[in-house]
Parts: C-alpha cells; structure tokens; sequence
C-alpha cells in the first residue's frame, strides 16, 4: 500500500474574477523510503499542492474543493485542525523555500528545534534541549552543541536551511516534503543540501517530495517525476524514462532548456532554448482544452477543443497529450 495517496484532488483558489482550480484532477502515489519529484514552472501548482497535503492552505481564499488525500491508510481531507497538528511536524514534515522567513528570528535555533520536539515527543527541557543538538550535528553543522544559543541571523544561508532540515526530521516523520530546498544558496551549498537530504533518506527511510525546477536536482534525488503544467499532471513517469524520452511537449521543453555545460554549444545546438509563451492565468485554469496548446508546436484543432486524458508508455509512465505516442 502507498504510505501517500492523492486522488483527483481539487484545489481552488478565490480570486477577483472568481474561482480558479489551481489544481486540478491531481493524482499520484508515494511508496514507503520513495523519493518523488514536483517539476514545472513558477505558477503551476507545486507548493500549492504541498500546502493541499499538509493542510495548509490560506482559509480566507483557498479549499480542497474534491478528491482524496489519504496517509498511511488515512483520509486526511476533511480532517480536524487538532488531528492535522498532531501529523504536521510529527507524521508530515516539510522545508519550506526560504529560511530566513520560516525560522522565528527572536528565538535561538535551539529553542526552536526544541519546541517540536516538546510538543510531538512529549520531553522535558532538557532532553529536548540535548536532542536538538544531536540533530544539529546530523545535519553536519560545526560545533553543534554551541550552536544551539544561536539566533538565525547569526547563521550563513546554508546553515539555516541545515536547521529548517533539522527541525523538520526532528521527529523521524515518514514524508519530508522539501519546497525548493536551496533556493537562492550557491551552487556549492546547495550540493551540500542535496547530499545531505541523500544520506538522510538512505539512513532513515524518510519518503521525500522534492519541489524544484531544476532538473539537474531531480536527476540526482528523485525515482519519479511529475512533470505539472497549469495546476495539471503533464507528464508521469521515472526520470530515466522521463529525461531520456520526455513524451509530453512541455515535459521536452523543461529538458531542452538545460544547458549542457560539459558538451561544447555548438555540438548540440545552435543556442539555448525556451518554452516560448507564458503559462496561462488563473482565469483560464480547469479550461476543457490543453492548457499548454497555445504554446505547443504541435497543437491541432483538437488540443483548443478538448482536455486530453492520460497515455500510457508502460506501468508507470503516462503523458496526457493528444500527440504523446508521435513524440
């Protein structure tokens, strides 16, 4: 049984001109010590639907508006706020884009690794304090135990994303749930981060759902792929399959617009390529036709008139275009 199963889930969003299926018919399933990957442009509805998952999504404007999410057996839409506090943290974790907003700047990072493990483990002060400072050395920061009196600010970039990663294994959850985990650190720390979330899922069996868009990323953590486009799956599959015979056109476009920095330009193509055009408004969202068409190169009549379904290139790889099998 999947630990992670989401069916035709819904998600809208209220917006001036109305309300927009940010996602829309999701479906996809996550194995036990599995390690998926969320791929596509800003605006697709990556975060949104990790915010879907965990239970997360601004009341004010947002729902779940159909569909399943069921962990380890359990249906958690509709769920209580108080049963979903005790999975956040706990069963369900996730790193959030940027720590510096995510971590409290007036308490120390020791106070603040502490505090979950208080409310989840039920321990004293001072084994929540020692335990803190165990998972600071897990996370490979120097001097660990005197890092605990550290506030954020005085910390570098990589080691506060480091602390949001302890903090968010501090339980041993069974998903970690990690939303462009190395944005805006350089190219050397985000290695670091990428191995370190490697080894940890090696040596704790924690299932990972990556969020990126880069592909360099996915290709070095993630078993499979879900290629989104416009709140909808493009494109599933393992990312051997997927990076070596992309069969969605949008899917093919992500790929060709990384650029080949050990093979000369000039041996592969004339220059960098692009997804010419812009993802669709929300406005347009749940639209009955390919949301992609106005972009595609191989758009028909077809794709402006009707939602294309999934095609299947094996028992795990599926592209939902109306031009999938000639690609």
């Amino acid at each position: 049984m999947s630990l992670l199963r989401v069916r035709n889930l819904r998600i809208e969003l209220r917006t001036r001109v109305g309300v927009a299926p940010v996602i829309d018919d999701l479906s996809f399933d996550l194995a036990e010590g599995e390690a998926i990957s969320l791929v596509g442009e800003s605006g697709c509805g990556k975060s949104m639907t990790a915010l879907g998952v965990m239970g997360l999504l601004p009341q004010q404007i947002g729902s779940i508006a159909s569909g399943s999410v069921q962990f380890d057996g359990e249906e958690l839409v509709g769920a209580s706020e108080r049963r979903m506090r005790e999975i956040r943290g706990n069963e369900i974790s996730m790193i959030f884009q940027e720590p510096m907003t995510s971590l409290n700047p007036v308490y120390t990072v020791g106070e603040q690794i502490a505090e979950v493990l208080r409310a989840h483990q039920n321990l004293s002060r001072t084994a929540a304090w020692n335990a803190a400072g165990d998972l600071l050395d897990a996370v490979r920061i120097p001097n660990p135990r005197s890092r605990l009196a550290d506030y954020p600010f005085q910390m570098s970039g990589g080691q506060r994303q480091r602390v949001m990663i302890a903090i968010a294994l501090a339980c041993k959850p069974k998903i970690l749930i990690a939303d462009e985990p190395t944005t805006a650190l350089d190219v050397t720390v985000q290695a670091q981060i990428f191995d370190l979330l490697r080894d940890l899922r090696r040596e704790t069996g924690t299932s990972i759902i990556l969020i990126t868009h880069d592909m360099g990323a996915v290709a070095e953590m993630a078993d499979r792929m879900i290629v989104m486009y416009a709140g909808r799956t493009a494109e599933i599959g393992p990312v051997d399959a997927l990076i070596s015979h992309p069969r969605h056109p949008y899917t093919r476009g992500l790929i060709s617009c990384v650029p080949h920095i050990q093979v000369p330009l000039t041996e592969t193509r004339d220059e960098l390529t692009e997804v010419a055009g812009v993802v669709p408004s929300l406005s347009e969202f749940g639209a009955d036709a390919c949301l992609f068409a106005s972009r595609c190169v191989h758009r028909t009549s077809e794709c402006d008139s009707s939602r294309p379904g999934p095609v299947a290139f094996g028992p795990d790889h599926t592209a939902d275009c109306w031009h999938a099998e000639a690609l």
